[in-house]
């Protein structure tokens, strides 16, 4: 059977397409990334909220909560592993040809985001976020916008995976 590739960057038959030069950029940009991935995850979602401020309401350990956000050991938490999750998943794009997170890990996040109501600006908002988060945590000459552009594609994978989970969770 062949393959087509979808205007989207996604394959018919469930195989992405994510080139060589995409995987190693993200590649690159990753490993710089991992030795300080706790402090940039934290990064990530304080700009989510700069961003979103009501996006903080989403998250239980957040409501009603009188720590500041950068110093929440939950957040910190939280943070560092979705942000550990998502590179990870784009580090393995190409290799794997699709996104490498565990079927119970997408059905959880899928059942989670619909419970909470996330909808595609929470995830636009959450890519401009990613990606200027990347920017900053990289050295100046290795962020370009073909590196922009594998993160972006990426991101976008990742998302597509989570909605196809995004219904009410098995009770």
């Amino acid at each position: 059977m062949a393959l087509v590739e979808e205007s989207n960057g996604a394959v018919s038959g469930g195989v992405v397409s994510f080139s060589e030069e995409q995987e190693a950029l993200v590649l690159k940009s990753w490993a710089i990334m991992k030795k300080d991935s706790a402090n940039i995850g934290l990064r990530f979602f304080l700009k989510i909220f700069e961003i979103a401020p009501s996006a903080s309401q989403m998250f239980s350990f957040l409501r009603n909560s009188d720590v500041p956000l950068e110093k929440n050991p939950k957040l910190k938490t939280h943070a560092m592993s979705v942000f550990v999750m998502t590179c990870e998943a784009a580090a393995q794009l190409r290799k794997a040809g699709k996104v490498t997170v565990r079927d119970t890990t997408l059905k959880r996040l899928g059942a989670t985001h619909f419970k909470y109501g996330v909808g595609d600006a929470h995830f636009e908002v959450v890519k401009f976020a990613l990606l200027d988060t990347i920017e900053e945590a990289v050295p100046a000459d290795m962020w370009s916008p073909t590196m922009k552009s594998a993160w972006s594609e990426a991101y976008d994978h990742l998302v597509a995976a989570i909605k196809q989970e995004m219904k009410p969770a098995a009770e």
